[in-house]
Order: structure tokens, then sequence, then C-alpha cells
């Protein structure tokens, strides 16, 4: 008898600690929210007041760039070839094999390309960003340099931020062409497809309304990368434990929103098509 009433009493309380965790995941979740809003809107206040670090963005372009196209081009050339491959038997069953390098150019052109490599660079430099961040902060570099009268967010976070929305595009245009020499190859395995006419198939097919929207959604993901690996840097905690998380919770975030500014993006496009 006293086991049932002491499970009744439980049962309440079970309830109450359930209520209060989804009170306090959700109050978590706006909390975050509306920090990465009010550090979007420093952000675009400090873009244009000087100094402007010319010199930091240019090495950042570097870094974020430069180093970034070997990883994107074998990921890239991987993504054509693996594509092509698996769908030339759908295409064979129903005797429409010319149909392959068209099919393969429009789906990595308009959404495989641009998302793929965006989670590429999401893991590389939104991590790379998000844990050097959060060491400069740790260590207590970027107090170091408001007492040296630099600004720190002006010389730190809008330089990474501005390079990765410069940069992701190139890289994404980088991989599409990769993926299309990987597609190539791919059709050749097993039939004899010259160079001129696979391309000729693949620009007859791709229209500048392919084109148009999937570069100018890249732009938005690299603006979201280096956003949430800014972000997560700039505010980290807890000592050197924070650059882990900050690198962490960087890729997740950013991965997150570049799904969701991808959703975004097809929707609107769908609108005007």
């Amino acid at each position: 008898m006293n086991k049932i009433i002491s499970n009744t009493k439980e049962e309440p309380a079970n309830d109450e600690q359930k209520q209060s965790s989804l009170t306090v995941a959700f109050l978590n979740l706006f909390r975050e929210i509306t920090e990465l809003t009010q550090f979007t809107i420093r952000f675009f206040k400090t873009l244009f007041l000087p100094p402007y670090e010319f010199n930091e963005l240019l090495r950042q372009c570097y870094i974020i760039g430069c180093k970034s196209f070997a990883l994107v081009g074998v990921t890239g050339f991987i993504m054509g070839l693996v594509l092509t491959i698996q769908s030339r038997p759908t295409l064979a069953s129903f005797g429409a094999e010319s149909w392959l390098p068209a099919m393969v150019a429009v789906s990595i052109i308009r959404e495989i390309g641009p998302v793929i490599t965006a989670l590429i660079c999401a893991g590389k430099v939104g991590s790379g960003i998000g844990a050097e961040l959060a060491s400069m902060k740790v260590t207590e570099q970027i107090d170091a340099m408001e007492v040296s009268g630099i600004n720190p967010f002006k010389y730190i976070v809008v330089t990474r931020i501005l390079a990765t929305t410069l940069m992701i595009p190139l890289l994404v245009i980088f991989s599409d062409v990769i993926s299309l020499s990987g597609s190539f190859l791919a059709v050749n395995i097993k039939g004899d497809v010259s160079f001129q006419l696979f391309f000729a198939q693949v620009f007859e097919k791709v229209t500048f309304t392919d084109l148009l929207p999937s570069v100018i959604k890249t732009f938005f993901f690299g603006f979201t990368i280096g956003l949430v690996g800014c972000y997560k840097g700039y505010n980290a905690t807890k000592g050197t434990e924070g650059v882990g998380i900050s690198a962490n919770s960087a890729v997740v975030m950013a991965s997150l929103l570049v799904f969701i500014v991808d959703m975004v993006a097809v929707q609107i496009t769908s609108l005007f098509s």
C-alpha cells in the first residue's frame, strides 16, 4: 500500500520535471536566437565604419578559400562520379541514358553542389573559426586588443564573415565544375561520349534560372557559416573546455542553418518559376 502511494506521488514530480526541462530548453533556444540576432545587427553596424582591414580580409580569403580547394575539389569529383554511376541503371531501364549528363548537371548545379559544399565548409571553416576565436577569447587576446586600441570585432569578426561570404560561392562554382568532370568520367566508364557532346548536352538543359538562384543562395550560406563560427567563438566561456564546445556547436548550428536557408531559398525560387 505504501509503494502505491509513493508511486502516485512521484508521477506529478516527474511531470513537473519534464515541464521545467522543456521550459529551460525553450528559454535557452530563445536566448540563443536573440543573442545571434544582436550579433548580426552589431556586424552590420560595424561593417561600414572605418578602419577597413583589407589586409586581414585578404588573408582570411586565402585561408578560407585557397586552403579549402583541395577538400572541396575531391568532394565534388566523388559527388559527380557517384551520382552518375548510381543514376545510370535507373535511366537505362527506361532507355533514357542520353539524359544522364543533363540530369546530373541540373541536380548538381541546382541543389546538391551548393548544399554539400556548404556542409563541407561548415565542418572545416566553421569549426576552424569557432576554435580560433574561442582560443583567443579564453586566453584574453581579445581583451588585449581592446586595451591596445584595436577594435577586435572589426578586425576579427567582420573580416572572417566577409571572407566566408565571398569565398563560399567561389568554392561552390569550383566544386560544380569538378563534379561535372567526375560525371564525364563516369559516363565514359560504360560508354563513349566525347567531351564536346557531354557538355553540349549539359548546357542545353542548364538555363540561367538554374544558375542564378543557386549562386545567390551560396552567398547566404557563406554568411551563415562565418556568422555562426564567429558568434560561437567570440562568446566562448568555460576556459579551454569552451574551445571544443564552440567548435562543435559552430558546426552543428551552421549545418542546421544551411538547410534552413536552402529550404527558404527553394520556396522563394519556386514562387518565381
